[in-house]
């Protein structure tokens, strides 16, 4: 294991080993949920500036390390940053989300694309990996992440969010070698950027494939999962002699768990939709499992949080491999407190499934 981490509690659970309590920790626990979070990000001026400023990526990271004891922190970044490197135009819009200048729908305008260098093109992000694990001295292991190659194609295409997906969808079924071509060409994007991650200090990765759950079972198969497989497969996941555990989430993933444990990652990520002691007969001892309390329970109050918390940890049961998290990224409304009396709980109520 890594002799520098203080808490290597995560990296254990992950990799299906012994561990004295389930580690936790949260999707986007970096964000407008936090009134320091949103106070950096008025100081930065805009999201992509905070984005691109290591300083300030590296002070957001750390801020909820500050408030709860987590078990991890993740890189604050964007699964953008690879389109936005390849000169695509991004800007976020606010009540709007994130829109390309120049969105990608032809095979000629996915020709010209080019793939951005991990270390100049996206030399920031590395910054700010460098910076983080300085300032986390070893307390906790830090995620890096991308976002799936089908993902991150929805973007391009659409030009912005999209709840049809009807041009990339379009683009997939009427064209489906031009969009092979961008699928690949990301393939390659994201398993360099990722390595390179690795490279500057990163010590889990973890794939998000939020529209994957938006394609049928066919091409989920076609034009996601195998995409996310070669990922797997080309990760330098061994860096300095410490194992580098992986993780695949894909939003609504549940009817293909067993193919999804099947890609070659070290665990798989839940959404809120499947029960997670279910999920782990179906998949047995392939993958850890990572999640999956629904996000919205943390509107409510800490006696209903503990309850729920409970609920999840029984479900799992006794034993290794489980990474608690929620099932999808925390909402901006959140009541912080909340968070707090979430991770106690996990910690408190998941030693009897340690002894």
């Amino acid at each position: 294991m890594n002799a520098e981490l203080k808490n290597d509690r995560m990296i254990r659970a992950l990799l299906r080993q012994p561990v004295d309590m389930t580690p936790v920790w949260i999707m986007r626990q970096a964000g407008r949920y936090l009134p320091e979070y949103r106070a950096t990000r008025e100081k930065a001026g805009d999201f992509i500036t905070l984005c691109k400023t290591p300083e300030l990526a590296c002070e957001v990271t750390l801020q909820p390390l500050a408030r709860f004891p987590l078990d991890a922190a993740i890189l604050f970044s964007d699964i953008l940053t690879i389109p936005d490197a390849m000169g695509l135009g991004l800007s976020i819009v606010e009540k709007q989300g994130p829109q390309f200048a120049r969105p990608v729908r032809s095979k000629a305008e996915i020709e010209k694309l080019a793939m951005p260098d991990p270390e100049t093109d996206l030399g920031y992000v590395m910054d700010a990996v460098r910076l983080i694990r300085k300032e986390l001295d070893g307390s906790v292991p830090l995620i890096g992440f991308a976002g799936s190659p089908w993902t991150i194609a929805t973007y391009m295409v659409e030009g912005q969010s999209s709840k049809e997906f009807s041009l990339a969808k379009g683009m997939l079924y009427e064209d489906p070698l031009t969009m092979h071509k961008l699928l690949d060409l990301l393939t390659r994007s994201i398993t360099e950027y990722l390595n390179a991650q690795i490279a500057a200090g990163v010590q889990v990765v973890m794939v998000f494939d939020s529209w994957g759950g938006a394609l049928s079972q066919a091409c989920y198969a076609e034009f996601s999962l195998d995409y996310m497989k070669q990922i797997i497969a080309g990760l330098n996941c061994d860096a300095d002699g410490n194992r580098v555990p992986s993780i695949v989430f894909t939003k609504g993933g549940g009817l293909w768990l067993d193919d999804i444990a099947n890609a070659g990652s070290d665990a798989i990520g839940l959404d809120w939709t499947m029960d997670i002691g279910d999920a782990r007969k179906q998949v047995g001892d392939r993958v850890a499992i990572q999640g999956n309390l629904d996000t919205a329970v943390l509107y409510s109050n800490p006696d209903a949080i503990r309850q729920e918390v409970a609920r999840v940890l029984a479900s799992y049961g006794q034993g290794n491999g489980h990474v608690f998290n929620l099932g999808h990224g925390i909402h901006p409304g959140i009541n912080p407190d909340n968070v707090a009396a979430l991770v106690d709980a996990v910690h408190e109520l998941s030693l009897p499934y340690h002894q």
